[in-house]
């Protein structure tokens, strides 16, 4: 049941964060026309685009963990017996994405409450609020680390048939 609560926020997440997508392609469709077409460039755009692509960018990591989408050394890890396999890849959770997942959620925090409480905003032609930005870098954190979480539940309880399709 956990597990199934994981993949399904970080699914329904995932689904709806990549509609950003079309919202940035559109400003950035727009830009080109007003530049381009109209000879009048806006000067929000860039500044709005740039951080419409960081929290896409950001927020997708624990969908794309959910649907093993990271980079993965498949090369040398299909050569393997079902048996080692899950537990190499048990001992790639505990020995790189854990403590990197425990950095990013902590810093990440850090750098968020810092930038809230100074009031950050972008320094471009257009003063945008920065620490929108920042704060989902905690909550793409969370996310991940619960994703990471329910990937090693998943490899510890199944039996040694193929990893899962979710």
């Amino acid at each position: 049941m956990v597990l199934r609560l994981i993949d399904s926020i970080n699914e329904w997440i995932g689904k709806l964060i990549s509609f950003i997508a079309i919202i940035f392609s559109a400003i950035i469709i727009y830009e080109v026309f007003m530049r381009y077409v109209m000879n009048q460039p806006t000067r929000w755009t860039f500044d709005v685009t740039k951080q419409l692509y960081g929290f896409y960018f950001l927020m997708l990591g624990a969908y794309a963990l959910k649907h093993q989408a990271h980079v993965r050394v498949d090369l040398l890890i299909n050569r393997f017996s079902p048996t080692v396999r899950k537990w190499t890849e048990i001992a790639g959770y505990l020995i790189f994405f854990f403590p990197f997942a425990w950095v990013f959620l902590t810093r990440s925090y850090d750098f968020a409450m810092r930038s809230l409480a100074q009031g950050e905003t972008t320094y471009g032609a257009v003063q945008l609020p920065v620490y929108p930005l920042k704060m989902s870098m905690v909550l793409a954190a969370v996310l991940l680390l619960l994703q990471g979480i329910a990937e090693v539940i998943r490899l510890l309880t199944q039996k040694e048939a193929a990893h899962h399709d979710a």
